[in-house]
């Protein structure tokens, strides 16, 4: 699942190109509802045992009862690094992918356990520190999912918590925290090839999919928004997942990017596509970086981390 030649050719991708996943394991945050219990599905339906990484775990095992194959359900709460860092010293084994699919999208504006804004908190932070204690469990790629709001997202890191700013809705907040998960696996990836890693790190996002992320929203224009606008044009959540399916396993080299072929990147089959020049600069990438880990106490592992056999 490591290769470095690029799958894009063409847009017919489908999960009948996946390969047979038997012995796998894969983590998938946020995987009880959306596009991570339709990519668990597929992961588990491919042989992989899967591991719901959920914040209620109630919801989490009547989510995997309803997938056939291997899979596990374990207590996760991004908000909270404490629930974090339990989860990762309570694992043992080898994880061939990591999925970062868990997210928020505008609520109120609110902090996390440890006082950060939520969806910088959760969207980024939660994962950032989660994979970086994991990773020397990694042995494939980490796919982190993001959205093309992304392309109008900024990083303020003069107040990256909002603590000045004017939150509004909450959609900056949303962007800033998209744009953080496309700079986070840029980094990432220079990182694990300058270690002489085979793991790579990746990146995906949906399009338009209609799932229950804008559930936390109090905004009655986001509301109208979910029920009315992307119920009509949105692709379903499992269409919306194809570009996680892809980014996980598909022949792609580290640091792609993958999202639907169609019209904006709404929907359609899942290929590499581009993303704001923002997204791409390595100095704020790795500025993002050091302030991540200044923020979460959470480093990049010294030892080298595992590689494919």
């Amino acid at each position: 699942m490591n290769g470095h030649r690029t799958q894009n050719a063409t847009s017919d991708w489908t999960t009948e190109r996946m390969p047979r996943l038997q012995g796998a394991t894969i983590v998938v945050t946020g995987a009880n509802s959306g596009i991570g219990l339709e990519a668990a599905r597929v992961f588990a339906a491919k042989g992989a045992h899967v591991v719901f990484a959920v914040r209620d775990v109630k919801k989490g095992r009547d989510a995997a009862a309803a997938v056939y194959g291997s899979t596990e359900v374990r207590h996760l709460e991004l908000a909270d690094l404490d629930s974090v860092r339990a989860f990762a010293a309570g694992w043992t084994g080898g994880i061939h992918v990591l999925v970062n699919n868990a997210g928020v999208m505008v609520p109120p504006l609110g902090h996390t356990k440890d006082g950060f804004e939520l969806q910088f908190g959760i969207n980024h932070l939660g994962h950032f520190a989660l994979t970086n204690l994991l990773l020397p469990h990694i042995t494939g790629r980490i796919v982190t999912v993001a959205s093309n709001a992304h392309r109008s997202g900024a990083i303020d890191f003069d107040d990256l918590n909002w603590a000045t700013r004017r939150y509004g809705g909450g959609a900056g907040g949303y962007e800033q925290s998209k744009l953080a998960n496309l700079l986070f696996s840029v980094e990432l990836q220079r990182r694990l090839a300058a270690s002489g890693s085979s793991v790579i790190s990746t990146a995906a996002h949906p399009g338009m999919a209609s799932t229950n992320l804008m559930s936390s929203s109090e905004s009655a224009i986001m509301t109208v928004f979910a029920k009315v606008v992307v119920r009509l044009f949105a692709q379903d959540a499992a269409a919306g997942a194809l570009p996680t399916l892809f980014a996980a396993t598909a022949d792609i080299p580290g640091g792609s990017y993958a999202g639907p072929a169609g019209k904006r990147e709404m929907s359609g089959a899942p290929v590499l596509v581009g993303r704001s020049r923002a997204a791409a600069d390595p100095l704020i990438a790795a500025r993002l970086w050091a302030a991540s880990e200044d923020l979460t106490g959470v480093r990049y592992p010294d030892a080298r981390v595992a590689s494919t056999p």
